[in-house]
């Protein structure tokens, strides 16, 4: 088989330069032990991976992810966002436990009606006049 060459791939990956980080990177896993998709011919690896790539082998897009997660130094994770806890003030040095805090619940007709109840406050003489 005749050498692959840049123009052989340049139809799957637009970019030259793209394409040698590619093909370099995919020279690397194969040095590293990742097994190769096409005969080897006695080829040496980046014109194995130029021709994995020419051949359509391994996608260029795959390629492109794995490249950027090597790359990466801090890999994002999705994770729940940790529930939100009301700060309740440490009363360790008091020595008070839990069980001396009483909450009050109050339902919004209780609350109305607490607001009904209340008196106006008295008009003074400066506001009269």
């Amino acid at each position: 088989m005749a050498r692959v060459t840049v123009e052989d791939c340049i139809d799957k990956v637009d970019n030259r330069f793209e394409l040698v980080l590619l093909a370099g990177h995919r020279a690397r896993q194969i040095s590293s032990g990742q097994p190769i998709t096409i005969d080897r011919d006695n080829d040496k690896n980046p014109v194995v991976a130029l021709r994995e790539i020419a051949d359509e082998t391994i996608s260029p897009e795959d390629l492109k992810e794995d490249l950027i997660h090597s790359l990466q130094k801090f890999t994002e994770v999705d994770e729940p966002e940790p529930e939100t806890v009301p700060l309740i003030a440490s009363s360790v040095e008091g020595g008070a436990d839990d069980s001396d805090i009483m909450l009050d619940r109050m339902t919004e007709e209780e609350l109305l009606a607490g607001l009904q109840g209340l008196v106006p406050p008295e008009p003074s003489d400066d506001e009269e006049g």
